[in-house]
């Protein structure tokens, strides 16, 4: 599974990519913005979009809504954050993103967990 990891923690960037890519969800592109990510996105469309809840001053909310909005057929977002996941629990319902997975608890069976939910 191609992953997109959207995150302006290169700290986080990279243990991320130490936890998933043994585990089937390889981090084919990572950006640190909304910007960068629609680019990345085009370049390799991935299978998967993980997005921080709060990419600096812009919001992944936000940057989920944008992507939605390219009529990608099978988008999965899901949202992530160092917050749990209460914190978010309006946003989420508003959200076109699939779900929400901390991140202390990145792993790809985490992933793969709210994308059966959901499929």
């Amino acid at each position: 599974m191609r992953c997109l990891l959207v995150d302006d923690n290169k700290a986080f960037i990279e243990a991320a990519c130490r936890v998933l890519d043994p585990n089937w969800v390889k981090v084919t592109s990572t950006a640190s913005n909304s910007d960068e990510a629609v680019l990345r996105f085009g370049e390799l469309p991935p299978d998967v979009v993980l997005i921080d809840v709060n990419l600096g001053d812009e919001s992944g909310f936000d940057l989920a809504r944008r992507l939605a909005g390219l009529n990608i057929r099978d988008l999965a977002v899901i949202m992530t954050s160092s917050g749990a996941k209460d914190d978010y629990i309006d946003l989420m319902a508003e959200s076109t993103a699939l779900g929400f997975l901390p991140k202390a608890e990145l792993s790809a069976d985490g992933i793969w967990r709210i994308l059966s939910e959901v499929r």
